[in-house]
């Protein structure tokens, strides 16, 4: 493990649970400092085909992790002890997601950014009891796109994905598979999961979010990628294909590499782009993907930094408003191989740019996304709600006709900023406060980043399913603000 850099001392002081974990990386830090661990590969599961559809066994579980040198730390994972593996999935193929709760507790696992059933979603309706299977089938409706999964139990969420419920998931496709894209999994092409967590003096990970924790969303100062601390990755190839997420509760990361290089940023939560977008740095809020390509040359490294950024000081796009430095750290060293097997250049043309209904006349639906300030705030860490509400189980919140083109307007009058995440569909943002949009969200999208004193509108349509009994969700992915009340419940009828 190396030095942990500074993502701050501000951070570890949040709460006891994190201000113990400045002894212990003191003590391990020095002995393992000297050099990183590779960067853990997921397998790639691509379950097995019985009877026209394509089955996935997954067994959710308590298990230990080593993040440390001679330190077992208490963790869950998805078939394995940490995490999940990378579900290798086909557009237009029908799968069965046989998921077997082996915890002494209830849970879900729902199923991020694709368009299913509602009884298939893995929402808080879903509920798994300890001991039991569900299995969902469903058919692969999107197109090629870095997906992922993860708890979604009422009101612990935040915990159970803090613990490890969580993975990803790619989807490949005839027009994917003809691109001249790096595309060999563990070769050119890989699958990187970004958290970060606080340990314990003793090693652990537990969940203990203070008060501002469950105001501000849970951050650490740890940072893992697959559940590896700080790693680097032998790159063999010009260039080097990454499907990042941010799976962290809380965290808003602007990511950039510490030599400033350009990379190319060719798909976003929903799939390919149009085209590639040629930037420097990237702005993930929980939930969201991008997939991006980068130039290495031979025996070069290059550090992939992430700066947070939102907060109480708010956060715009391009980072936050707030004074002082901004904490950071560096997530993974990308290191050239002394020879390099050429790349082909990236495609100039990705993917036919989605054709979108004329805006006029279209109805729309309002969101206000509120937290509550002054005493309320103090005592009981942000009181969060949509349009006045907080979640209730018991009540659904809108009823959307399915087919109906929409646009969404999602007003943010807190003083943070908040990612909204829509299930079972994949949207088109519209414009922020009236502007269009950075070319890297021109494409599919099922979560969005709004900025306090922002509004968003985006185009959105149900289409395949409608249930006028089971809800589906939306929400902001900051874990605790989830839990504490953000969330509402919409049906497709």
């Amino acid at each position: 493990m190396p030095s942990i850099p500074p993502l701050s001392r501000r951070l570890f002081l949040r709460g006891t649970a994190a201000s113990l974990a400045m002894p212990f990386l003191a003590r391990l830090a020095p002995a393992q400092s000297r050099q990183r661990p590779p960067m853990a590969v997921p397998g790639q599961y691509s379950g097995e085909m019985r009877d026209g559809a394509r089955h996935f066994d997954l067994k959710i579980a308590d298990g230990e992790t080593r993040f440390f040198d001679g330190v077992m730390t208490r963790t869950r994972g998805i078939n394995g002890s940490y995490l999940g593996p990378v579900l290798a999935l086909r557009a237009d193929e029908d799968v069965v997601m046989n998921v077997k709760n082996a915890l002494s507790e209830k849970t879900t696992l729902h199923w991020h950014g694709l368009n299913i059933p509602a009884t298939a979603d893995g929402g808080p309706h879903q509920i798994i009891p300890a001991g039991t299977t569900w299995s969902p089938a469903f058919k692969i409706r999107e197109k090629a796109a870095t997906m992922w999964f993860h708890s979604h139990l009422l009101g612990k969420t935040a915990e159970q994905v803090w613990q490890g419920i969580a993975g990803m998931m790619i989807i490949e496709d005839d027009q994917s598979d003809a691109l001249a894209l790096p595309r060999r999994y563990g070769v050119d092409d890989f699958a990187l999961a970004l958290q970060d967590r606080r340990f314990t003096r003793a090693g652990q990970m537990p969940y203990a979010p203070t008060r501002p924790d469950r105001m501000q969303g849970l951050t650490g100062n740890v940072p893992l990628v697959n559940g590896t601390v700080a790693p680097y990755l032998d790159v063999t190839t010009g260039l080097v294909r990454l499907r990042i997420l941010n799976a962290s509760n809380g965290s808003i990361y602007q990511l950039g590499f510490d030599d400033g290089r350009a990379f190319q940023m060719i798909a976003s939560d929903g799939g390919l782009l149009a085209a590639p977008v040629e930037m420097t740095s990237i702005l993930l809020a929980p939930a969201e993907r991008a997939e991006i390509v980068v130039p290495m040359a031979a025996s070069e490294a290059t550090m992939l930094r992430a700066v947070l950024r939102g907060g109480m000081m708010g956060g715009g796009m391009m980072g936050g408003r707030g004074g002082g430095r901004a904490p950071s750290f560096d997530f993974l060293e990308l290191r050239g191989a002394v020879r390099l097997t050429p790349s082909p250049a990236v495609p100039a043309t990705l993917a036919a740019p989605d054709i979108l209904p004329a805006l006029q006349g279209l109805p729309t639906r309002r969101f206000e996304l509120e937290m509550a300030m002054g005493p309320a705030m103090m005592l009981f860490g942000g009181g969060f709600r949509i349009n006045g509400r907080a979640m209730k189980m018991s009540r659904i919140n809108e009823t959307v006709p399915m087919g109906q083109p929409e646009i969404w307007e999602i007003t943010n009058t807190s003083p943070m900023a908040h990612p909204f995440h829509i299930h079972d569909t994949q949207f088109h943002i519209l414009d922020r406060n009236g502007a269009t949009p950075h070319p890297s969200e021109a494409g599919r999208k099922d979560t969005v980043l709004v900025n306090p004193r922002e509004r968003v509108r985006i185009l959105v349509r149900f289409d395949h399913y409608s249930d006028p009994k089971r809800p589906y969700m939306y929400h902001c992915h900051i874990l605790e603000h989830e839990d504490g009340g953000m969330m509402g419940q919409f049906t497709v009828t």
